[in-house]
């Protein structure tokens, strides 16, 4: 009697066996990748495997690249804790995915050197269709994840850090450009050019995602519709994050911080349409919030904190609506590059705010305008800042209090809060 079917006898009359007989037949469905073996690279592997196989990579150190995966496979790592298997590039990309129902989990993919004619990755995703890019690490990668025409991808649970010191020696974390229905969700990424970009993507979900200390972007998005990013956590990018050119955004529970530099924001909306943004946080940025050339945006029940500038609503956008927002500690809270700027702030909290609620309705009785004259002596003449704390700041205050004549007019807050909302 073989050893295989010993165990199917023991599994049958001790359940206790069950367990290792199951991982026993799973193993013979597949091939095992070890060094030292018969099959010792993972390209023998994936040469030799059939369509719906699963190979199973031992830790070790293989030094493979161009790895073609043109049927439905699936690549795993260890998961026992024995070690990692790394897959070393030496500067060449690694794993191409070209089929449906592909699976890329627990692998240590590394060394994928900067490239001015192609677009080297770790892991590319041509044309794939629902595959599931899980709980990988990338080291020291041009590109690290990058789908082109990919329809129905998980990337989730990676960790995904550049090592190049310049923006233009680095590619992106993970970037998609022309995918459909993809999520993209628990990844930690640095140390890229852009944390997360998306090009002419449709239903993209990017969520749970932490992006930090990235040459440009923590999240670039462009010309991309019907798609949802919340709860991630974007910090100390080169200039935040950049959502351009799209409509139907919806922007939820993030937070973004620690985005300092003369042309640095939290967040550019740029030519964005019908999209909301609720219940993030800005704080600690250059400027929080810019909205440039969009309309019809909602920006609800945000916090702005700490911030230089908090919200920087250009005259060109349109029908945007400011309520329920919380503004705290900013060295100003609305700067405008026109005096008739067509959008509306209302029922906002401003800790600026210096009037009186006679009714306790907790509406201020006394409209706030949150656009200070010096404000726009700044955003003019930026030495000026000099005088921030100054006597005569403090004097420019009092006479456009008096005087509310200098600043845009339509950028007053009717029915300011007296009390914090809720959060």
């Amino acid at each position: 009697m073989g050893d295989l079917a010993r165990c199917a006898l023991l599994g049958g009359q001790f359940p206790r066996y069950s367990m290792i007989l199951g991982a026993l037949l799973l193993v013979t469905q597949g091939l095992v990748v070890a060094p030292g073996t018969p099959i010792s690279t993972i390209t023998m592997a994936v040469d030799r495997a059939r369509d719906g196989d699963t190979v199973w990579v031992h830790s070790g150190l293989y030094r493979e690249h161009h790895i073609v995966i043109d049927r439905q496979l699936t690549v795993l790592g260890p998961s026992d804790g024995s070690g990692e298997a790394i897959i070393d590039g030496e500067g060449e990309p690694i794993l191409i995915v070209r089929a449906t129902g592909v699976t890329i989990q627990g692998l240590t993919l590394r060394n994928v050197a900067t490239s001015f004619v192609d677009d080297r990755a770790a892991i590319l995703l041509d044309r794939a269709h629902d595959c599931r890019i899980i709980g990988n690490t990338l080291q020291d990668t041009f590109f690290g994840v990058y789908g082109a025409k990919t329809i129905g991808c998980e990337i989730a649970e990676n960790t995904i850090r550049g090592s190049k010191r310049s923006q233009t020696k680095s590619g992106n974390a993970i970037h998609l450009w022309d995918c459909r229905q993809v999520a993209v969700h628990d990844n930690v990424v640095s140390g890229h050019r852009d944390g997360i970009y998306l090009e002419f993507a449709r239903h993209a979900v990017v969520e749970h995602n932490h992006s930090f200390a990235n040459h440009r972007y923590g999240l670039h998005f462009m010309f991309s519709d019907s798609s949802a990013y919340t709860n991630n956590h974007f910090q100390a990018n080169g200039a935040g994050v950049a959502v351009m050119y799209g409509r139907d955004v919806l922007m939820v529970g993030n937070r973004f911080e620690h985005n300092w530099g003369s042309a640095a924001y939290g967040v550019l909306l740029k030519e964005i349409t019908d999209s909301r943004i609720e219940d993030n946080v800005f704080d600690q940025n250059t400027i929080g919030l810019v909205a440039e050339g969009s309309n019809r945006l909602q920006v609800h029940d945000n916090i702005f904190r700490r911030n230089g500038w908090a919200i920087k609503v250009m005259a060109n956008a349109t029908d945007a609506r400011f309520t329920g927002n919380t503004f705290l500690g900013n060295s100003f809270d609305v700067i405008s590059n026109g005096r008739r700027t067509p959008s509306v702030f209302d029922r906002n909290y401003w800790d600026a705010y210096r009037g009186y609620d006679l009714d306790r309705d907790g509406v201020g009785d006394v409209p706030f305008r949150p656009v200070r004259f010096f404000a726009m002596l700044v955003a003019q003449r930026a030495p000026a800042t000099i005088l921030l704390r100054s006597f005569f700041a403090d004097l420019l205050d009092i006479a456009e209090r008096v005087f509310p004549i200098l600043t845009p007019e339509t950028l007053v807050d009717v029915h300011p809060l007296m009390q914090r909302p809720s959060s």
